[in-house]
């Protein structure tokens, strides 16, 4: 048995609609049709894999865990996060590796977004 990579993550948000409406409309991820499994929640789609937000509050998220979102385009990131009037937490690069972008979403969940560096960009 092997892994074939990550089929989705799953977010524990406060407010189902409102964390639907960051990650569809801000982000740009598809809303995929979900079963009842008894509790509110939305399944998305980003590329290949999939992010869950499960509607169950729980402790607030910890403050560095984190996932990440591959991304091509750090620059028109900001601009579409600025348009909709959200602040990032950090805007950082490691050199020739990556630059990053963390924001929290409206349930204060940490995500990243990744854009990789080529040794000739950097």
């Amino acid at each position: 048995m092997y892994t074939l990579g990550i089929h989705h993550v799953s977010i524990n948000v406060s407010d189902v609609a409102e964390a639907e409406r960051f990650y569809c409309e801000v982000l740009g991820l598809e809303k995929l049709p979900r079963p009842d499994l008894g509790f509110a929640g939305a399944w998305l789609q980003t590329g290949a894999q999939q992010v869950h937000l499960l509607g169950k509050g729980s402790v607030e998220p910890l403050p560095e865990q984190h996932y990440a979102f591959l991304i091509d385009d750090a620059d028109a990131l900001l601009q579409r996060l600025e348009s909709h009037n959200i602040a990032p937490r950090s805007v950082s690069e490691i050199a020739g590796v990556c630059r990053q972008i963390f924001v929290h979403d409206p349930s204060g969940n940490l995500v990243e977004f990744n854009q990789p560096l080529t040794l000739n960009d950097a």
